[in-house]
């Protein structure tokens, strides 16, 4: 990438927001903060991996919620309706500080809002541009943290350009960051979230490349970038090229507890497998250590809200 496209990428997130690109107030408004209740040293609740944190900690949460079938019916484990509940009932319990979805349609998008408290806003706009496609937004919690700027990528050797697409996948890939300021430290982060393509090696691998240049993009700040990688952890080259250069560390090995077993990440609605493949990370840079990880295997009223389990991280920022 050359300066001049950097510049320009960083130089309009300021001046960008989602409610312009997608016309959709209700995604990013802003009330009152809630009570972290561990922070408080209230007991968790049944059933929380996690749950919302106050400074220094950061929660973060990558999850691929699955895109809404016209082929699944009421009562398959895919129908969009029946697993909202178990989606809301996830968030609810979790609240994580900044959360990266996948796989999100324009309007599964309200379902996840809903879910979370007010304080929360979202950046992000569809892969094909404005509300079109696949949205790898980041949710974030507004009363914890300021977004000092944000802006979107296509994976292709074009990536300021909508719905780009150059290294064999057939459909658009993205990268959404946001850069945040924690409202009670002022210590910055930069998040980053993206879905690879399920399909192209070469695309996932040139990818990965171009993710770590993005690392360079923001030197010095620490850095989140989690997804769904469509590669397995520790066994692929998406994997080497992030992790094994020590651009980033993936924070399944490097936190200090494990809070479940190490599942597999995608079970298709089945009971997930210990020592599956774990293509769901999140990976962060120094100055952003993981404390606690886990694969949520959550379910509610024994439906599953996605084929895919989320991942979670407590990291000390």
């Amino acid at each position: 990438m050359d300066n001049s496209t950097q510049q320009d990428l960083e130089g309009t997130a300021g001046r960008r927001t989602v409610l312009g690109a997608l016309g959709a107030a209700t995604l990013a408004a802003t009330f009152s903060t809630v009570s972290p209740a561990h922070a408080a040293g209230r007991q968790r609740p049944p059933g929380q991996l996690i749950g919302p944190v106050a400074a220094p900690d950061v929660h973060a949460m990558t999850f691929n919620i699955r895109m809404e079938s016209s082929e699944a019916r009421p009562g398959q484990p895919d129908y969009w309706p029946e697993r909202i509940p178990a989606l809301q009932a996830l968030l609810r319990l979790e609240q994580p500080t900044v959360l990266g979805v996948q796989e999100a349609e324009f309007h599964q998008l309200a379902a996840v809002t809903d879910a979370l408290p007010a304080t929360y806003r979202m950046v992000g706009y569809g892969r094909e541009g404005g509300w079109q496609g696949e949205h790898c937004s980041i949710f974030y919690d507004g009363a914890r943290l300021r977004l000092v700027s944000w802006n979107q990528f296509w994976l292709s050797d074009a990536i300021g350009v909508i719905g780009s697409r150059t290294w064999g996948n057939r459909i658009p890939r993205v990268v959404t960051w946001g850069r945040f300021a924690d409202r009670a430290t002022g210590r910055e982060f930069v998040a980053a979230n993206t879905h690879l393509d399920h399909e192209s090696e070469n695309a996932r691998v040139r990818s990965a490349r171009l993710m770590a240049e993005a690392r360079t993009w923001f030197a010095g700040t620490p850095m989140i970038l989690m997804g769904d990688f469509n590669a397995s952890a520790a066994a692929s080259s998406v994997y080497s090229i992030l992790v094994g250069s020590e651009t980033f560390r993936d924070t399944w090995r490097s936190a200090g507890n494990r809070l479940t077993p190490a599942y597999g990440t995608s079970p298709g609605y089945g009971m997930p497998a210990v020592g599956g493949r774990r293509i769901d990370w999140i990976l962060g840079t120094d100055g952003i250590p993981a404390r606690s990880t886990g694969i949520n295997p959550f379910r509610h009223n024994g439906r599953w809200p996605s084929d895919h389990l989320p991942v979670q991280a407590l990291l000390r920022l």
